[in-house]
């Protein structure tokens, strides 16, 4: 047995980090498909006339679901003398993060697929790391790398695209000139609150250990998610949240897209250089669009395919920028590490929780 056991470690240390990254991005970008497509399965085993998989009742799930699996991770940095060091100022701004990125963005999100086409979330999900970009720039006064500019207005004129090109749907709103999808518009509303939250966290929380900012960010988010939700649509919405059909569905999208996504995207990253974890991570669009027609069976609109091709050559310009960016600061300090890792899942978009 014990022979066993160090082999099977021997074989998992000789797997190269690039296949965990591949892995965690193949997890993510799937993540949007799969949440869909558990919906619509909750849909055909209705419970009297509710939805048992709703869409709110996956979020709350899937978010207690990545909460136990990060405090097993970073229980460790939840101690006294690391707690003491935070100031009131940092669990300020942990406070406002956890809102904005933990309750407000995915509940935007969740929304926004109940409303319109994965791709369309995708797609136009893709504003926010231009959003985050400019706003490093302004608020920040970082210094960025040209080719991060251009790919990141490029992308920003693929999403305009996206949108504006859009046939006609049932969940529009008229804006000026232009019919805009309500799913749509709560995605671009959801990306704006991720760039503010990941502008908050850059310059607030740069110091605060990441076990710390995780767990505290899911925790507060779950029940201010839940608290929201009670408000809005009353104390019968979560009624299913104990249903088995849903847990037997929820255990498998948790292990999946939270536990292996989370554990492979840490392994990965660890084991990789920030350049080799930046090029796998561009490809989590075009993940996403794939995973979409091959699970749902959404074949791109001709909006998405002119919009899709615009974004994706922008995110490979702004990849190009950050790999030449992370080659400097990395190489002088853990600091530019983290804050590259951000950079990098920022760019990858929705990760399914």
């Amino acid at each position: 047995m014990v022979i066993r056991r160090r082999r099977r470690h021997r074989l998992i240390h000789k797997i190269p980090g690039q296949t965990y990254l591949w892995l965690a991005v193949l997890i993510f970008g799937s993540s949007s498909a799969v949440t869909r497509k558990l919906t619509e399965i909750g849909a055909q085993h209705f419970m009297g006339d509710r939805n048992p998989i709703s869409l709110c009742n996956v979020l709350f799930v899937g978010n207690l679901c990545a909460l136990m699996v990060l405090v097993a991770i970073y229980w460790q940095q939840w101690n006294q003398t690391t707690l003491k060091q935070l100031s009131k100022k940092d669990w300020v701004n942990l406070t406002i993060v956890a809102i904005l990125s933990g309750a407000l963005v995915p509940s935007l999100i969740f929304q926004a697929l109940a409303l319109t086409n994965v791709n369309n979330v995708v797609l136009v999900g893709r504003l926010e790391p231009p959003l985050t970009l400019a706003l490093s720039v302004w608020l920040l006064k970082e210094r960025i790398h040209p080719w991060e500019f251009i790919g990141a207005f490029i992308a920003f004129l693929g999403v305009t695209l996206t949108i504006i090109l859009q046939p006609p749907g049932q969940a529009m709103m008229t804006m000026g000139y232009f019919r805009v999808d309500t799913g749509e518009i709560l995605t671009v509303i959801g990306s704006m609150a991720a760039a503010v939250s990941t502008i908050i966290a850059k310059r607030g929380l740069s110091k605060i250990p990441v076990g710390i900012y995780s767990v505290y960010r899911t925790a507060l988010g779950t029940v201010v998610f839940f608290c929201i939700a009670l408000i809005l649509y009353g104390s019968d919405h979560f009624m299913d949240v104990l249903s088995p059909f849903l847990w037997q569905w929820m255990l498998v999208y948790g292990f999946v897209i939270v536990v292996l996504g989370q554990l492979f995207w840490l392994k990965g990253f660890n084991a990789s250089t920030v350049s080799v974890a930046s090029l796998v991570g561009s490809f989590s669009p075009l993940v996403s669009i794939l995973a979409a027609y091959v699970i749902l069976g959404e074949a791109p609109t001709k909006a998405q395919y002119i919009g899709g091709s615009l974004i994706l050559f922008g995110v490979f310009l702004s990849h190009v920028g950050i790999r030449h960016q992370a080659s400097r600061t990395v190489a002088s300090s853990m600091l530019g590490f983290v804050q590259a890792k951000q950079e990098i899942e920022t760019s990858m978009g929705f990760k399914g929780i």
